[in-house]
């Protein structure tokens, strides 16, 4: 297979971005995502989802900044080699430099080309506490290539045809969870269970319900582990691996970039990110393994309150009441167990809780079941990415 040696330019356009000023609101909570390296990971799809979304009044003031569709968005300063896709027009912010295709390549081929390359991509960044590569710089980079634009088709065609089964048991898990945890706002928080009509509640518990604490219902476990005891593969889950506002633990690394003592987690149990709890990272493990000690590990006392505790702790109102009640850390807050587990949390009759706990058991399996697919969809995928970019394998 033919193949050339081409600049970033080569391939299209390249797009600095910028954060509004944040004091004119009038810029922001708009139609349009705000991306920034925070809204990214390493192997990001298309960007569905953003913390912030600017207006029209933000693309009329940095219209030369905005990105269509397609755009390949790529982090160049400290977090370098976050990227992802733009699903639809969008700004950035400054530390994202975005490449807009033209007509001579593929958009998802250089999608690949550039997660393929984050290492050398990251040796050529300045700076020692923050890694930066700046946009000129970002631009000259060089990469071999396949001459035909056919080839690039078929290479892109290949790999997203992995990452679309991907999202969209993603996009399944997403609906589980939503299901979740609306089952459990109606049943907990409303107190819309079955039956309700003709049950008198006092004092916003139902009769025949119980008055509990979450800490009668679970424990927080503190098993620490260093280092040199664990297997390289076992799997390690940081705050990094917790994505926001999800019960589904689904990414995790290994033990072999461990360097400091972490605490043991067993399947089932329950992780809550401590650091800014307000971040709202909390979800149920898949496997063992260990944790990070900036997470809390949770165990409920008994299996048959799993579910009300996983759903519990992960509310709305639970992770707030959290937040406004943590720790000042030296350098950023920390959720307290101590005041985590004096929470009420009304605990409803065997008849409804055994209810309960079977429709979220069988939420979570079918979590777990889409987790360990997507597992093994990425490992096929990360397998054909280097040898389809460097022609080991024929197209």
């Amino acid at each position: 297979m033919k193949r050339s040696r081409m600049r970033i330019t080569d391939f299209g356009r390249v797009v600095t971005g910028k954060t509004p000023p944040t004091k004119q609101r009038e810029f922001f909570d708009g139609e349009y995502p705000f991306i920034t390296p925070s809204d990214l990971e390493y192997d990001s799809y298309y960007v569905t989802q953003t913390e912030t979304s600017v207006t029209n009044d933000a693309k009329t003031r940095f219209p030369n900044q905005f990105i269509p569709a397609g755009a390949i968005t790529y982090t160049c300063i400290a977090s370098v080699g976050k990227i992802g896709i733009a699903e639809r027009e969008s700004l950035t912010n400054q530390q994202i430099n975005s490449l807009i295709p033209n007509e001579h390549h593929d958009g998802k081929f250089l999608y690949y080309l550039l997660r393929n390359e984050t290492k050398q991509i990251q040796g050529l960044c300045s700076g020692v506490a923050t890694p930066i590569i700046n946009k000129s710089d970002f631009e000259k980079i060089e990469l071999d290539v396949p001459s035909e634009l056919a080839v690039e088709r078929t290479i892109g065609m290949i790999l997203s045809a992995y990452d679309d089964l991907i999202e969209n048991n993603r996009r399944r898990m997403a609906l589980l969870e939503d299901a979740a945890q609306q089952l459990y706002n109606e049943w907990f928080v409303r107190l819309h269970f079955p039956g309700h009509e003709h049950t008198r509640i006092t004092d916003g518990v139902p009769d025949g319900w119980e008055r509990k604490t979450l800490g009668d219902l679970c424990a927080e476990v503190r098993k620490s582990v260093k280092p040199d005891a664990l297997d390289p593969d076992t799997p390690y889950i940081g705050l990094e691996h917790m994505p926001r506002r999800s019960i589904s633990l689904s990414e995790w690394g290994t033990a072999e970039q461990v360097v400091s003592s972490k605490h043991r987690f067993c399947e089932g149990e329950i992780l809550f990110g401590k650091i800014r709890p307000y971040f709202h990272k909390v979800g149920v493990v898949f496997v063992d393994g260990v944790a990070s000690s900036d997470a809390i590990v949770i165990r409920p006392l008994d299996l048959k309150v799993h579910g009300l505790v996983l759903m519990a702790v992960s509310s709305d109102p639970f992770v707030a009441v959290t937040a406004q009640t943590m720790r000042e850390g030296s350098k950023m807050p920390r959720a307290d167990w101590k005041q985590m587990r004096e929470y009420p949390v009304p605990l409803p009759p065997d008849g409804l809780l055994g209810s309960f706990e079977s429709q979220i058991q069988s939420i979570v399996e079918q979590l777990k079941t889409l987790s360990f697919a997507n597992h093994k969809l990425r490992a096929a995928r990360d397998l054909l990415l280097p040898r389809l970019m460097s022609g080991e394998i024929a197209v």
